[in-house]
Order: structure tokens, then sequence, then C-alpha cells
């Protein structure tokens, strides 16, 4: 009840800046507002006084950061890569060569003028207060998953969905992008083991500074 009432209230506060930002997505390049895709989240669930998480699919949103039609196969290598802790992969794989870093794609020709700025301080991530409206989501949580992330998932790396997926979360706010595979999973699973309103707050207002610094974005 508190995420719908939070995530209600900054619609309707950002509702100027949501607009503007769906303008200049419109103008920058030919094609939809939103990028809608697939991704996987887990929820509690209790039978006969066993309580276990749940595994759904469900769809994101986001503002479209990048052209229509681009070819993933890049995204595809570079996951199965980052999960696999190969770091000369994940440089080999780099469309700029000369400004190369380990945990993310640097110079990505897929993404538009306007959809790198998006990225750069994170505003392409708003639509998800809508998801966090439906109840796929929580304002707090770990990165949801691609499912085709999991087929590369080795069984402890699992442990780091045992929390409701969220929009910003410990591993968003301690790097992003600049932290491993197994940084993430270490810093979902101990939000996991901690989850609780005090933590859910520290890591919101965390967020503000982390956004501001556009450390770790993509």
């Amino acid at each position: 009840m508190v995420d719908f009432s939070l995530a209600l209230l900054l619609l309707l506060l950002l509702l100027p800046l949501l607009l503007v930002i769906a303008l200049l997505v419109k103008w920058d390049s030919p094609g939809p507002v939103f990028f809608v895709q697939e991704r996987v989240g887990a929820k509690r669930r209790s039978n006969n006084g066993r309580t276990y998480w749940e595994l759904y699919e469900f769809s994101i949103y986001k503002f479209r950061t990048m052209w229509v039609d681009v070819d993933p196969e890049i995204h595809l290598k570079f996951m199965d890569a980052y999960i696999a802790g190969d770091e000369a992969r994940m440089i080999d794989l780099q469309p700029v060569t000369d400004k190369a870093t380990s945990f993310k794609l640097i110079g990505d020709p897929r993404i538009t003028k306007v959809g790198k700025f998006l990225r750069k301080t994170s505003l392409d991530e708003l639509p998800q207060l809508l998801n966090v409206l439906k109840g796929d989501m929580s304002l707090v949580g770990p990165r949801p998953p691609i499912p085709y992330e999991l087929e590369k998932y080795q069984p402890k790396d699992f442990q780091r969905l045992a929390a409701i997926p969220g929009i910003t979360g410990l591993w968003q706010v301690s790097g992003r992008c600049e932290t491993s595979f197994e940084d993430m999973v270490r810093l979902d699973v101990a939000y996991a083991e901690k989850e609780s309103l005090w933590l859910d707050l520290k890591i919101l207002l965390m967020t503000i500074p982390a956004v501001m610094s556009t450390k770790g974005a993509e």
C-alpha cells in the first residue's frame, strides 16, 4: 500500500516532466515513446505452512532509448560474459575499444541521442512507476532480469530474486554498471535478508545523490 501511494504521488508530481520526456523521445527518433520488455520477478507464496518464492514474468515499462528494431545480439553476448564474470570477453565486445569498461557497454550505437541522456540520468526508468501501481514491482528491490539471463544463472544466483523487484535497490545505489555480477548478487541477497521499511527508506534517500552523480549509469 505504501508503494502504491508513493508511486501514484510521484506520477502525479512528475507528470509535466514525463510529458516533456515523451515529446523529446518522439522528436529524437521515429518509434513508440515507451519500450516494453519481458522481465522476471518473484513473489512470496505460502503453502501448508511453507513459504517460498514463485517466479513470474511481467512487462516492464521504460522510455525508449534505442532505435527501433535494433539487433539485440551484442547485449545477449555481453550479458553472457557479464554473468560468467568474463571481463576479457566483455572488453572484446565493447563498441568503443579505447574507452572499454568491463561492466557496461560504452558507445553503444543502438542508443539515440536523447536516449543517452535519459540513461545517464536514469529518467528512462520513471515509467516503471506504472509497474509499481500494477503490483509487478516495488519501489525498492532487485533489478528484474530478462528471461534469457536466467538461463545463465548458477543455482546460488537465484537467491538474488528472493524479494519483489524494484526500481531502485542496494545494487542500483552502489555503482550499478561499475559492479560485477557477483557483486550484484551479493548486494541483492543482502537486501533480501535485511529487507525492512527503514532499509527501503534509506535506499530511497540514497537514490537521489546516486542519480544526481550519474555514478554507474548506463
